[in-house]
């Protein structure tokens, strides 16, 4: 008996303590969760971007940004040969310097600069394209309008990546250059100049990133580079231009599917980079599909710590047998990411709906590694990923009318009252006329002839 009421008081004593300590230690965790969280908040840069000034302000004009990263456009020719097109320094100028130079600039736009960067596009990380993202928006907080310069080499991937990633609905367009600032014939000014005027016009306002050379308006996620060295280069081979720079034109002759989601919650991308940390920004990699390919690379990639891998594949995306041998162990045991696309340089791989293979529509393997990247760094659920790719990815149109949408021409036209033609009617012939009561006439065919009455007898019409 004696037992049974100690073995009692135990119980009673013990079961609290047991609870409190649980419910410390489940404080504890929390604690320690919330500090990771704290530490693990995304510290984001910051950016001297240049306040407008008081004349700014005052003017009418758009005030455009132009923020410089380098490439060819700010280039230096080798040896100070103007005749160098191929050998040159590229980032060597700075952006307010040839800014000064542009003629007549005061009559598009009031522009400022900010100096990202200076060298060659193929510099760039994506840790530090992450930074120039977050620049552009810092920018296009002040500014109505920014013109981001590049090299050409890597430009349709950052102009994507912009894309993808700047959150301001404000038109940014992404410009270069084929041949350095300083030889013969180049093409910077007339496309730093341009650029500008696109930007300012606000014509490309909710298409996201437009690239412009050569006079060219394209869409980022469309265009590509073409060519090694001719000025022409960028084209988007399945959609063509959005439109054409001329003097002083700004022509827009189509807008990208993003657009037509203007002012919507569904215009935004999925990829808001001020809640994740550039660190969380994974490996993705592309290898390329050709006779009897090898597994190796798909295996060595996997190796270095790819977390995603696009395959430009031959035809319709297809790659060899010993590439589809690695792609599945790579799948069954790393679960790793693939996206399918063409090495052909156009037409649409479609998503089969299931698994850890990705249809990547009409994504150029540049394009389609852009948006794998961010996806996987966003999260690790294929359904979801693959959801962004065939949604915000794909960008097809989708036009519904019913029965309370309005149509109407952008010119009304006012509305005209049919007229209607009063009958005509003759009158009788006075009686010292002795002429005959009035008839109606009878209706004369074309082959007829129709006797003049003269003066003397006509009736007279009212």
């Amino acid at each position: 008996m004696t037992q049974m009421v100690k073995s009692e008081l135990a119980k009673k004593v013990l079961i609290p303590l047991l609870v409190l300590s649980l419910l410390a230690a489940m404080v504890g965790v929390l604690t320690r969760m919330d500090f990771v969280r704290a530490e693990e908040a995304p510290q984001l840069p910051k950016f001297d971007i240049p306040a407008l000034s008081s004349e700014h302000k005052a003017s009418s004009l758009p005030n455009v940004i132009v923020v410089a990263t380098g490439g060819t456009l700010a280039g230096k020719a080798r040896n100070d040969d103007p005749t160098n097109f191929q050998n040159y320094a590229a980032g060597t100028y700075l952006m307010a310097d040839l800014v000064a130079q542009l003629p007549k600039k005061d009559k598009i736009a009031d522009v400022s600069t900010f100096q990202f960067g200076n060298k060659g596009s193929g510099g760039y990380s994506i840790k530090e394209l992450y930074d120039l993202s977050l620049a552009v928006d810092a920018a296009l907080e002040i500014y109505d309008s920014a013109v981001v310069t590049t090299g050409t080499d890597t430009m349709e991937e950052i102009a994507y990546f912009l894309d993808l990633t700047v959150r301001s609905e404000k038109p940014v367009v992404v410009t270069g250059a084929m041949r350095p600032w300083d030889v013969i014939g180049t093409d910077g000014p007339a496309n730093l100049y341009q650029a500008i005027k696109v930007a300012g016009s606000g014509k490309t306002k909710w298409f996201g990133t437009v690239v412009m050379l050569n006079d060219v308006i394209y869409a980022a996620r469309e265009v590509t580079k073409t060519n090694a060295h001719r000025n022409d280069t960028f084209d988007a081979p399945m959609f063509g231009a959005l439109g054409y720079v001329d003097d002083p034109a700004v022509r827009i002759y189509r807008a990208p599917a993003r657009a037509s989601k203007a002012g919507t919650d569904k215009w935004a991308s999925p990829f808001d980079l001020k809640t994740i940390s550039k660190d969380s920004l994974p490996i993705v990699e592309i290898i390329y599909g050709y006779q009897e390919a090898g597994g190796g690379s798909i295996r060595g990639l996997v190796e270095d710590g790819a977390k995603g891998i696009v395959t430009a594949g031959t035809g319709a995306g297809g790659i060899s047998s010993k590439q589809s041998t690695a792609r599945a162990a790579a799948i069954k045991d790393k679960g790793v990411v693939f996206v399918s696309t063409t090495r052909t340089g156009s037409g649409s791989i479609y998503d089969s709906g299931s698994g850890n293979v990705i249809g990547g529509d009409n994504l150029n393997a540049a394009h389609a590694r852009m948006m794998l990247l961010l996806s996987l760094a966003f999260t690790n659920d294929v359904s979801t990923i693959r959801g962004w790719f065939t949604t915000f990815g794909t960008q097809d149109v989708e036009i519904s009318v019913d029965e309370n949408t309005v149509l109407k021409t952008s010119v009304e036209e006012p509305l005209v009252e049919p007229v209607v033609p009063e009958p005509v009617v003759t009158p009788a012939p006075t009686p010292e006329a002795g002429l005959p009561t009035a008839t109606v006439e009878p209706t004369v065919a074309p082959t007829e002839t129709v006797p003049t009455a003269t003066p003397e007898t006509a009736p007279v019409t009212p």
